[in-house]
């Protein structure tokens, strides 16, 4: 009687088994609940916070004709702060790229006193207000500072200098390397390291071929974010940097001088050229990331 009862039941089972399967399959496809909707909030407010800003700015700046914008865009002073703006925070966020791989290995792979101190200091620069570290610089490196009084004789003068913009750009840019960094090299495996040198790979090839591709992508992205930090730093360069023109005015006092003289389409047309070449840029970064990827991938 069992068995009958058994051979009765067992054909259906399949298609019971698969019929509770489908739904399963239906859910894990499923990463998000609502996935519609959620996909909708998310456009929803990029469109908002990201899109319809930017679409004004450029909205903005059409009102001008192309001999105003050029005159807006391309006047001596105005490309001075171009040249200041851009050519310092490359010159800050290639500092940090390297000095923040230091301090980041420095975090990782040693044990010494105060190193939570030390991790803890480095967000520094994220917890501070950027007038409150403008106004600190400008008191260490100005001429009657702690650090300045000591610099000027020797005829170093940084406060009001582009100098002093670098300092402050480098101080706010270095801890976006330090911790996008830190946790790749925590990840990055120590047999690795101690294989090549048991084959006799010395330090910088062991570094050169081994370290280097694993953490390069996140060292790029780290450069990337601290570059574009640095490109629209206000509050930290405006007090050390003097506001001189032509020598230390960087590009965004000249939005914000345009914006008190009411001249809201010329700060606009400055803007979307500062908009344009940072997305270029980052588009390069950005493109040498995916290209250094692939490269891994391949060698991997």
């Amino acid at each position: 009687m069992a068995v009958a009862i058994l051979a009765s039941v067992a054909p259906a089972l399949p298609e019971r088994a698969a019929a509770d399967a489908a739904p399963r399959r239906r859910r894990a496809r499923r990463v998000l609940p609502g996935f519609g909707l959620t996909l909708g909030y998310t456009l929803f407010y990029l469109s908002v916070v990201v899109l319809v800003p930017l679409l004004a700015l450029l909205l903005k700046s059409f009102t001008l004709s192309w001999p105003q914008f050029w005159e807006a865009v391309s006047a001596p002073r105005v490309l001075a702060a171009y040249r200041l703006t851009f050519g310092a925070s490359l010159l800050a966020a290639c500092t940090n790229a390297v000095f923040g791989l230091l301090i980041a290995w420095v975090l990782v792979r040693y044990q010494f006193p105060g190193k939570k101190v030390l991790d803890a200091l480095v967000d520094l620069p994220f917890a501070l207000p950027t007038a409150v570290a403008g106004i600190s610089l400008t008191a260490l490196l100005a001429g009657n500072g702690w650090v300045g009084q000591y610099l000027e004789p020797l005829g170093v003068q940084l406060a009001f200098q582009p100098g002093g913009v670098v300092i402050a750009l480098i101080f706010i840019g270095l801890p976006f390397v330090v911790r996008t960094v830190q946790p790749v090299l925590a990840d990055t495996e120590k047999e690795l390291e101690e294989a090549a040198s048991s084959l006799g790979a010395t330090r910088w090839q062991v570094f050169r071929h081994v370290l280097l591709p694993a953490i390069l992508p996140a060292l790029m992205t780290g450069f990337a974010m601290a570059f574009a930090r640095a490109i629209g730093e206000y509050g930290s360069v405006i007090f050390i940097a003097g506001n001189v023109p032509m020598v230390s005015e960087i590009v965004p006092l000249i939005i914000i001088g345009k914006l008190e003289q009411y001249d809201i389409a010329g700060a606009t047309a400055v803007a979307v050229v500062m908009l344009v070449l940072s997305f270029a840029m980052l588009l390069v970064i950005n493109a040498l990331q995916a290209w250094q990827r692939k490269r891994a991938g391949m060698a991997a």
